[in-house]
């Protein structure tokens, strides 16, 4: 087998692209029956708040025609609890554990990122930005530049770590907020967050979720998410971290393909929990086919022209241009 190693920056290595995507893979403790964690390029485990969340009343999940949609609310026991039960029990794993940081105001990131800060053995966290900014009406921080800039500058002056800053699609332009994400200090960039959608029982009338609508994920989103990479990829100096709609190493590849360092696995691990491990495999396999030494040589290798790019919203708005416009 080839070099499967990828860097996310100078000082951290991944012994492989593939990671997991938050809230799918629990705290990764829940897969210890069905693969080897050590096996993993990273993990990053499930939301964490700076207080105990009890998340969203049930139903909040529901299947979708090659996906599904949730709305589970970053339940979870806030970051007190993971830094004293939690983290004991990831430390020793060999793989880059990331914790997905998330808030309703910029100090609950701050004083979470801080604290996850003084873990020695996490060495990155995943800035989860589209979360609703409760002092703003309910806007994710990450649907505009200004408000994604002001919570990432906020957070890299108390965290001295890999910064990965997870980007939602639900926006008009993606590039405009990867680059106020790289411009604020950002180490990389995830994408793409789940879309937000909506299920309806037709016998009874009413919405599938408690919550009406929720986010969107599965395998429906892959074209999306591929095309968001790809011109994220070309606009970005920073390492790309792909997602949305990966099941099998096909996926992964072009998702590498497209300009992705790494990728993370999600919706396919509630439908094949050795999901990561067959990926690995599966990207191992393809080398050997394909006579290729190195994974680094299939990152941004896709043969197309490169997208039209807008201008930055956060430095000009006279000159931004309409997106998307490009051939292939």
């Amino acid at each position: 087998m080839g070099n499967l190693k990828v860097k996310l920056d100078n000082t951290l290595e991944l012994k492989n692209p593939v990671m997991t995507a938050s809230g799918t893979f629990g705290f990764g403790l829940e897969f210890e029956d069905f693969i080897d964690l050590n096996n993993l390029g990273g993990m990053v485990v499930k939301g964490t708040t700076r207080h105990h969340r009890e998340g969203n009343p049930y139903p909040r999940m529901a299947e979708t025609a090659n996906g599904m949609l949730n709305a589970v609310g970053l339940q979870n026991k806030g970051v007190e609890n993971f830094c004293e039960n939690i983290y004991p029990q990831l430390k020793d794993y060999n793989t880059a554990t990331f914790v997905n940081v998330s808030g309703s105001t910029i100090s609950e990131y701050v004083e979470t990122a801080a604290m996850i800060n003084e873990l020695d053995n996490i060495p990155g966290i995943e800035l989860n930005i589209s979360c609703p900014n409760v002092k703003e009406g309910g806007m994710a921080f990450g649907t505009s530049c200004q408000s994604a800039s002001e919570v990432i500058k906020a957070v890299r002056k108390v965290y001295n770590k890999h910064l990965m800053v997870k980007l939602s699609p639900n926006v008009t332009d993606i590039t405009e907020i990867a680059r106020a994400a790289e411009s604020e200090g950002a180490n990389s960039v995830s994408l793409i967050n789940t879309l937000l959608g909506m299920a309806i029982d037709a016998k009874t009338r009413k919405p599938k979720l408690s919550t009406v609508t929720g986010g969107l994920s599965g395998p429906c989103l892959k074209p999306i998410a591929l095309r968001m990479v790809w011109q994220v990829y070309n606009s970005v100096k920073i390492p790309v971290v792909g997602m949305g709609g990966i099941m099998n190493a096909t996926d992964a590849i072009e998702f590498l393909l497209a300009g992705a360092t790494a990728i993370q696995i999600g919706t396919a691990n509630f439908v094949n929990p050795m999901a990561t491990q067959d990926v690995i495999d599966g990207i191992g396999q393809y080398m050997k086919e394909n006579n290729i030494d190195d994974v680094n040589k299939l990152i941004g290798s896709l043969e197309a022209e490169k997208p039209i790019l807008s201008a930055n919203c956060c430095q000009s708005k006279k000159t931004k241009k309409l997106f998307g416009l490009f051939k292939i």
